[in-house]
């Protein structure tokens, strides 16, 4: 069995900062990722040179280059599968599993794409914008191909500057927040200058593409795989021809492994205090899971999460985390969903992909419960992940448990008794 001091599940943002202060106070940290490298969804593929015109890749760079010398020990390509007993989790690589036994934990698992069903959502060529990014930045090659996004947030823009300087056509970006949200929010950045230079700067690279406000997608088609989607736009409807459409409305938080461990859930986000603890005694949580709020509330909270499981003072971070929580729950009330989103399904509209069920099966249905035990509604592969949040929507059913293993697992990962589990490598 591994053993540390402090154990930070996550290595984007806010689990990198939180590894680095917790380390650079001589406590053993280790820091567990599932990704082949560090850096989180944000920073996917950044080099730790810093050598690139990406947003952001000095901070990350900084960040990076602080893990080792501090001591860090790395487990990436590793996921979290269970909560054998207190104070340990069980983790797997592909090189077997191991049991890391922990004084305090942070969880740092960042958010995903929230996806909404609709007519022809589930043809190739439709995915997550953000999904869309990282399949670009793993190769897949968009020079020349038309792009629409759609769906909610300010990652519809960011990736449309992503895909405009890599070649792609952004044939539109369809917001289906109202034109009045987004002022006010924009009027709230005044005193947040960096935030807004950012978003001009990606605007820039977009300026050929329309931006429309309440504005979403209605039905998508094509002859096998996407060729076209139908947009409603300002009361009209149109139709644009493409061959990817990236479409997610806004972020939700990885809420699967802070509801095992019995973390409150409030608003949607686990409660935590102001040194990031939980309601669960020890356990410390930090960045998306809090409330969606980008970079800067993400880095900051890791660090107050580090510095309080290592018993260190944190009241100077204060402002800073304030700031960061006021500008998260600001993002939240721009791009609220609109109540019109619920319509666009049909009855023969699939919303679990994974099992194939459709809408016309859910709707006599009174709860997630009764949806599972009749249609096995999120019972598939992904245990929910992606029908969980649009059943909250279409419904407003909660979830109502989270059962190891948190994800696919080999049976011997599941059947080893946790005294035997046999270690995995980590890297210092």
């Amino acid at each position: 069995m591994m053993r540390c001091d402090v154990l930070v599940v996550g290595a984007g943002p806010a689990g990198m900062a939180a590894a680095a202060v917790a380390a650079e106070t001589g406590r053993r940290v280790i820091l567990v990722d599932d990704n082949p490298a560090s850096g989180g969804q944000i920073w996917r593929g950044y080099a730790e040179s810093g050598g690139t015109n990406q947003p952001h890749s000095a901070e990350f760079a900084k960040r990076a280059q602080r893990l080792k010398p501090a001591g860090v020990e790395l487990l990436s390509g590793t996921r979290v599968i269970d909560l054998p007993k207190q104070h340990v989790l069980r983790v797997e690589n592909d090189s077997g599993s191991a049991d890391v036994a922990f004084d305090r934990l942070i969880l740092a698992t960042g958010a995903r794409e929230r996806f909404l069903p609709f007519p022809g959502w589930t043809l190739p060529g439709v995915m997550g914008a953000g999904g869309l990014q990282a399949m670009v930045k793993a190769g897949l090659p968009v020079a020349g191909k038309r792009v629409v996004l759609a769906g909610s947030g300010p990652l519809l823009i960011a990736v449309a500057a992503y895909l405009s300087r890599h070649g792609a056509k952004v044939m539109g970006i369809f917001e289906q927040s109202p034109f009045s949200r987004l002022v006010r929010f924009s009027a709230g950045l005044i005193f947040q200058p960096a935030k807004l230079m950012e978003g001009a700067s990606y605007r820039l690279h977009t300026l050929s593409s329309a931006y429309r406000t309440s504005s979403w997608v209605m039905h998508a088609g094509g002859n096998g795989r996407l060729q076209f989607v139908v947009i409603r736009t300002g009361g009209a409807i149109r139709e644009v021809a493409c061959d990817y459409l990236g479409c997610g409305f806004h972020l939700i938080p990885n809420l699967e492994l802070p509801r095992l461990l019995g973390c409150a859930i409030q608003g949607g986000y686990v409660r935590v205090d102001s040194t990031q603890q939980s309601s669960a005694s020890g356990i410390y949580c930090a960045g998306e899971l809090t409330g969606i709020g980008g970079l800067e509330k993400a880095l900051v909270e890791g660090e107050i999460a580090g510095l309080a499981a290592a018993g260190r003072p944190v009241a100077h971070l204060a402002q800073r985390r304030n700031r960061a929580i006021r500008f998260a729950r600001n993002l939240d009330a721009a791009f609220a969903l609109r109540a019109e989103l619920r319509t666009i399904p049909d009855a023969q509209t699939i919303v679990c992909r994974c099992e194939d069920v459709r809408l016309s099966m859910l709707q006599n249905m009174r709860n997630g419960r009764d949806a599972k035990l009749h249609t096995r509604c999120g019972m598939g592969a992904c245990q929910g992940r992606v029908c969980g949040p649009a059943t909250a929507f279409l419904f407003g059913w909660e979830s109502e448990s989270v059962r190891p293993p948190l994800l696919p697992a080999d049976m011997r990962t599941l059947a080893t008794p946790c005294e035997a589990s046999a270690p995995a490598s980590a890297e210092s």
